[in-house]
């Protein structure tokens, strides 16, 4: 497992002085950033090669939001390469080594020329060494977002929210999603459903619908084509 060592920052923590669910998603990007560039197939190796990595899905399982200050360790691996795919797992743990969140992802590689699905070569692959899948209950990748919600307020692409491939970043559009949730509502699971991308200037139209407890979140274009689907379930109060 490939691992960093960190300790919560106040710029990382919500209004309850726990790491937010931004920062969680933000340590496991950076993890996986590091990775890919100290193995030396990072994104100047993919940029030479037309290529980039594009998040799909992601699954994350919170057991304990650490406090300002707590000292942890982020790790990441993936577990397998199929066709264009690559399956990535990641986790938080305490300064003891306890679990504090684990999370699955799925990752598309593409060619940034023609947008569409690209192969990793061997050399790429030789470069990752593929571990065991953590033990979680592993959720569907597809959400369904079912009718009978209601919108929210229309939210426009801005700057801040691009990231280097000019497109929104995955934890930007979850952000948005949260800020449609209804007030004092603890993340115990996260699962987010990427449709496709949004540049700047677009406009994003959020649609709430609660489903079986589970707060759901689409985000749609002004045809109603989502963007992303983002659900979220409650966890413990004070989690």
């Amino acid at each position: 497992m490939y691992s960093f060592e960190s300790r919560i920052r106040y710029s990382e923590a919500d209004s309850t002085g726990k790491l937010s669910l931004e920062g969680l998603l933000n340590y496991f990007q950076d993890c996986s950033t590091f990775h890919s560039e100290d193995l030396g197939v990072g994104m100047d190796y993919l940029r030479r090669q037309s290529m980039a990595w594009v998040l799909s899905a992601w699954q994350i399982v919170v057991k304990r939001y650490p406090q300002i200050c707590e000292r942890v360790t982020v790790g990441t691996f993936p577990y397998e390469f199929k066709g264009c795919f690559g399956y990535r797992n990641f986790c938080l743990k305490d300064g003891e080594g306890n679990y504090l969140a684990v999370a699955n992802t799925l990752w598309t590689l593409l060619n940034t020329e023609t947008m569409r699905p690209a192969y990793p070569t061997e050399s790429m692959i030789g470069k990752y060494v593929l571990e065991e899948r953590l033990e979680m209950e592993y959720a569907p990748r597809k959400i369904i977002v079912p009718e009978g919600g209601m919108p929210a307020e229309k939210l426009v692409v801005r700057r801040n929210h691009l990231d280097t491939n000019n497109h929104v970043n995955n934890v930007q559009y979850v952000r948005m999603a949260r800020e449609c949730l209804p007030d004092a509502f603890p993340v115990g699971q996260m699962r987010a459903e990427y449709k496709k991308q949004a540049l700047l200037g677009d406009e994003l139209l959020p649609y709430l619908v609660e489903n079986n407890g589970k707060q759901i979140v689409s985000l749609r274009d002004i045809d109603g084509s989502s963007y992303v689907n983002v659900e979220f379930q409650r966890g413990k109060a004070g989690v």
